[in-house]
């Protein structure tokens, strides 16, 4: 009887470790390459630079009602379990308002869910918006080893539903935190309105469709505002830098010192994209206008479509003539 006591004991104690071990390995990230075995909080602050100039992106570049801009940054740190955008996958009704409108509600509710429900995020962030297409923006986030993943969307103002952001970045490498990271952004589309340029009407995409990276070829449109069929590849509209706060003796972080806006020319002189000029297709031919029974001339005329900038090859004739004989001669 004692030994069977001591068999059931054993086998109790050993299926009470098993699920506790299996229990807390539920709780880590899902789909890591690796566990983050870092110290558990580590800070950093972000600095958002937009390099979206006419210099780099001189096709129909918004001026005016509204200048080219960017919204507010809003982003998150999280664990593998939870998503706040992913390309090639549908946009949530969160990520849809901010890409389409820029309001914030809906996305901030499904980020809170997500961290009520399967606790997967760690803390919210956000940086002020740029009232210009170049500029710099900044805050503080932080990140737990549970949690050392690092999302954010910021939205093109103007634009259909486009955005920039990155999805998922992992600052944690091991048993260390990154101690800086720089990623070049380009531009996405959320996939839920239809329109090709920045200033265009909104026009909801039925069926929506999935989040899709804008390139110089794609949409393959030429009234679509990033098409630039010479380049092999769109120049960065934008960049993010990282960098881990260093602690001070007392064990708090240091203080943060913002990085100096680097001015437009600086920005300018990086990418210059060339662009052709565009005109439209000939109008028909005028009435010929000459002395009867003798050699006349007829015009016909085209107009500038697209003005180039930046060395693009310049402009045709605008109007071309041809002989003809006058009719209805008297």
């Amino acid at each position: 009887m004692e030994n069977l006591m001591f068999v059931y004991c054993s086998c109790k104690v050993i299926w009470t470790l098993l699920v506790t071990i299996l229990g807390y390995a539920s709780s880590l990230p899902v789909g890591d390459d690796s566990i983050c075995t870092a110290e558990e909080l580590a800070k950093y602050s972000i600095i958002f630079t937009g390099k979206w100039s006419q210099t780099a992106f001189p096709k129909q570049y918004p001026l005016y009602r509204p200048p080219a801009q960017w919204s507010s940054m809003l982003g998150v740190t999280h664990s593998s379990d939870y998503s706040m955008w992913k390309k090639n996958e549908y946009a949530s009704n969160g990520v849809r308002d901010f890409a389409e409108k820029g309001e914030a509600w809906v996305l901030m509710k499904e980020i809170e869910e997500a961290g009520e429900k399967i606790q997967s995020v760690h803390g919210i962030f956000s940086a002020p918006a740029i009232s210009s297409g170049t500029g710099q923006t900044s805050t503080e986030l932080e990140v737990h080893s549970r949690h050392p993943l690092v999302s954010f969307v910021v939205r093109i103002v103007p634009s259909p539903d486009w955005f920039v952001g990155i999805d998922s970045l992992n600052l944690c490498e091991g048993d260390q935190w990154m101690e800086e990271v720089s990623v070049d952004l380009f531009p996405y589309d959320a996939g839920t309105d239809s329109g090709f340029t920045f200033s265009s009407p909104n026009f909801a995409t039925i069926p929506q469709d999935t989040v899709t990276e804008i390139t110089c070829s794609s949409p393959s449109h030429p009234a679509n505002s990033f098409y630039y069929p010479k380049l092999k590849n769109l120049p960065p509209i934008a960049q993010v830098t990282m960098v881990k706060l260093k602690k001070n003796h007392l064990g708090l972080p240091a203080p943060y010192l913002s990085v100096p806006a680097k001015s437009n020319e600086i920005i300018d002189s990086v990418s210059e994209t060339p662009l052709d000029c565009e005109v439209s297709q000939w109008s028909s031919w005028g009435l010929c206008r000459g002395l009867c029974r003798k050699t006349g001339t007829k015009i016909r005329t085209r107009f500038v479509l697209l003005q180039p900038a930046n060395n693009g090859m310049p402009c045709p004739n605008l109007d071309e003539e041809t002989g003809c004989v006058p009719e209805n001669c008297v």
